[in-house]
This record gives C-alpha cells, sequence and structure tokens, in this order.
C-alpha cells in the first residue's frame, strides 16, 4: 500500500499481512511491572517497625554472639521476661507486652525454672511466655511449627531460639557462605512474613577479631542474613561486659551491662561503655579530661589526686590506644561519647 508521493505506508488494521512478512514477536509480560518507582515509593507511608526491646531488637532477624559461659542465656531470658510482662529489659529499656516464644534447646525443664526464679527475683511469671526445650531442625519441620505457633499466638512479639546450631539443620553443599546464609534465611523469612522480632543466639570464635562482627562463629552468611546483630563481650570472672550492636535499624553503638550475680539479670549502665571497661586510673582520667577538655597532666593529678608521674605515663598510653587525644604538646581532649550511650541527650 503507497500514499499518494507513493512512499509505502504502515498496514491498516483490515489491511492483510503479506505472506513473507513476519508476525510482531510476542514481548513477555514485564517480571517488574508490580516494582515500586521512585516517586510511588516515596510517596508512601509505612508503619514504624515493631520493637520487641525499643532500640536494641526491632521486628526481623537479630543474632545475639557471645563465647561461652558470657550470659547470653540469662540476657535472653531476661529479654524474654520483659517482652511477655511489659516490664523493662536490662533494667531500663520498657516494653510493650505480647507473647513471646523462648526454645531453649540446650536446656531441662527445672534448669529453666531454677533460672526463671532466680531472674524474677520474687516476681510473678508471665503467662505470656512460652518455654520450649526441644524443636525440629528447621529443614525439616522445625520453621513450620514456628509458624503454627505464630498462627496461634498473632499479637507476638518476639522469639527467641537459644541456641541456632540446634535449629539449622545440616550443610547441604560445599559452600559454607551459602549454607549459613540459606540457614539464617529460613528464620528471617518467617520474621518478615510475621513482622515479629526473633533473636537467635549463636557463638563466636575462639580467637578474637578487632571488628567485632568478623568474632561471630561461621562464616559472613549468618551476619549478612541479619537485620541486626549485637555481640555480648566479657571477661571471665568480671561482672561487666559490654554489648556492640549494628544492624538496618538500629544504630550502630557499644552499651555498658553489669551482671548482677545475686540475680542474674544484665543491666544497663549510664554512659559510654569505655568507661566501664578502663581500668580505674584511665576511667578516673577519662572523666576528668570530658569534663576538662585540654587538661594537663598535671591539672589531671591535681584534679584527681592521682600521683603525677603515673598520670603523665598513663596519659601517653591512652593517646596511644585512642582513648584520648593529644590537641597540643602535653594536653589532651577526649573522643566525643556515643549519643546512644551517654548521661544525657536523644538520639540525633
Amino acid at each position: 500500500m503507497t500514499s499518494d508521493n507513493g512512499r509505502p505506508q504502515p498496514p491498516g488494521p483490515d489491511d492483510p499481512v503479506a505472506p513473507d512478512q513476519p508476525a510482531a514477536e510476542h514481548v513477555p509480560a514485564d517480571p517488574f511491572a508490580d516494582a515500586w518507582t521512585a516517586d510511588k515509593l516515596l510517596a508512601t507511608t509505612f508503619p514504624d517497625p515493631r520493637w520487641a526491646v525499643p532500640e536494641l531488637i526491632p521486628e526481623g532477624l537479630s543474632v545475639v554472639a557471645g563465647a561461652p559461659k558470657a550470659g547470653k542465656s540469662w540476657l535472653a531470658m531476661n529479654v524474654g521476661l520483659a517482652v511477655a510482662a511489659g516490664g523493662h529489659a536490662l533494667g531500663s529499656i520498657p516494653c510493650d507486652p505480647g507473647p513471646v516464644l523462648y526454645l531453649a534447646l540446650e536446656d531441662n525443664p527445672r534448669r529453666l525454672q531454677r533460672r526463671i526464679r532466680q531472674l524474677l527475683d520474687g516476681q510473678p511469671a508471665p503467662a505470656g511466655l512460652t518455654l520450649a526445650t526441644s524443636c525440629k531442625p528447621l529443614p525439616a519441620g522445625g520453621d513450620h511449627d514456628i509458624a503454627t505457633w505464630l498462627e496461634h499466638h498473632r499479637n507476638a512479639r518476639l522469639v527467641i531460639i537459644d541456641v541456632f546450631a540446634k535449629v539449622r539443620g545440616a550443610a547441604t553443599n560445599a559452600n559454607a557462605y551459602a549454607d549459613d546464609y540459606s540457614a539464617a534465611g529460613r528464620v528471617k523469612r518467617l520474621a518478615d512474613h510475621y513482622g515479629v522480632a526473633f533473636v537467635l543466639i549463636h557463638h563466636t570464635r575462639k580467637m578474637g577479631a578487632e571488628d567485632f562482627l568478623e568474632q561471630i562463629s561461621g562464616t559472613n552468611g549468618i551476619a549478612g542474613s541479619a537485620d541486626t546483630i549485637h555481640v555480648l563481650q566479657r571477661g571471665r570472672g568480671n561482672a561487666d561486659g559490654v554489648l556492640h550492636t549494628t544492624g538496618r535499624d538500629v544504630e550502630e553503638t557499644d552499651r555498658a551491662l553489669r551482671l548482677d550475680k545475686a540475680t542474674g539479670n544484665w543491666t544497663l549502665l549510664d554512659g559510654p561503655a569505655l568507661d566501664h571497661t578502663l581500668g580505674a586510673t584511665r576511667a578516673t582520667i577519662l572523666r576528668y579530661v570530658r569534663e576538662h577538655p585540654g587538661a594537663s597532666p598535671k591539672e589531671i593529678a591535681a584534679g584527681t589526686g592521682l600521683d603525677i608521674q603515673l598520670t603523665r605515663k598513663t596519659c601517653a598510653r591512652m593517646a596511644e590506644s585512642g582513648h584520648l587525644v593529644k590537641i597540643t604538646e602535653g594536653h589532651y581532649a577526649a573522643l566525643p561519647p556515643d549519643p546512644y550511650t551517654a548521661d544525657t541527650g536523644d538520639p540525633p
């Protein structure tokens, strides 16, 4: 078909297609037709994440790792009791009440009874805390059993799995990272589907590392699949500990904790974690310099009562280790304290 000027025109809707003209190729449906566009994403209002423990354990997958006998299970039970009862986690963080499932897979009922009585210290036990000492591996139906419990408790706020190794299942291939990521991913899918906070209790490596994330046992697959990561560090026989935290919905910070040996409860300490982990002399110097930036060792010794020679040597060592900053020769300042662990002030 041609126009008046002799140029070919495309066929109309009723014109037959010439036999040698290929039919239009079938274009499959856009697989991302339901994906967000930037304008729609920014125009949408999403609900705030639900927190099992505000600013510490949000909905999604959290990992709490620590060395054997560091107090992970005591910390987890402290949190579980506080959430189930609507009490205060770590002695000071108020929690909204809601059902909690605690899979205590390395304990028996008698040991759990003793631990809970010690932690409650005379307070009534919350009916909202469900305790189980066995669970099938996740790939063998354990994830289905947890999902069924959540269906029966639609207002649940927290699920604790203590410990993850008991339910993760056997390795499925030679790629350790893929196995770790897949195993933790099973728990994350449950957490995301139900909008509930899940906590996996896990171990740290025997060998230390500068980055606390590198201390988590296994490959980076577990940390990579988690939304929030906590590493509890505590010297054997030391009542103080530090909880290192990072994640997608939490600020990266260090929190100083104190373990009450009489009750087994971990409590959050005021002030920067560094103040509670330094030796007495260093902590005294740090507190003074924080209040008197630019102080000299002579001024620090006069203001604290410390020996002048000890003060000079300690200030130099603290500057070498990064606990103090030498601003001029013989004058020191402290690094700004973490705003999330300072005595006063709200997060920016």
